[in-house]
């Protein structure tokens, strides 16, 4: 296995947040995943979509020139490795919207308390 597996959300992460339609695309974060795809690195569409509104989001991404290797399942070595396709999606890194440090986040409990 070589690279970084990356898990990336779509509403509000890829795309402004305006579910089931899709919003504005987040260019910056499309140009810079293409990017680390040619360096090696594996993308995994990751997100609740399911359907007709998960075709809607691969065709966006896809007129992007954003294609994944897994979405919302793991990677097949993964899954050759641990001998199932777990629910949890396993990456190295995940970007997300509603994603927090949970060390930050505890700190910052901490100072609320």
């Amino acid at each position: 296995m070589s690279g970084r597996i990356i898990a990336v959300d779509f509403d509000g992460t890829l795309c402004t947040d305006c579910y089931p339609k899709i919003g504005e695309a987040n260019g910056r974060l499309i140009r810079t995943l293409k990017e680390l795809q040619r360096a090696g690195d594996r993308i995994i569409l990751w997100t609740c979509r399911q359907g007709q509104t998960l075709e809607e989001a691969l065709h966006f991404c896809g007129a992007w020139g954003l294609v994944f290797d897994a979405v919302n399942e793991n990677l097949p070595e993964i899954i050759r490795r641990y001998g199932s396709d777990s629910r949890k999606i396993y990456a190295d890194i995940y970007i997300d919207d509603r994603s927090r440090n949970p060390w930050e986040w505890c700190e910052s409990e901490r100072r609320i308390g």
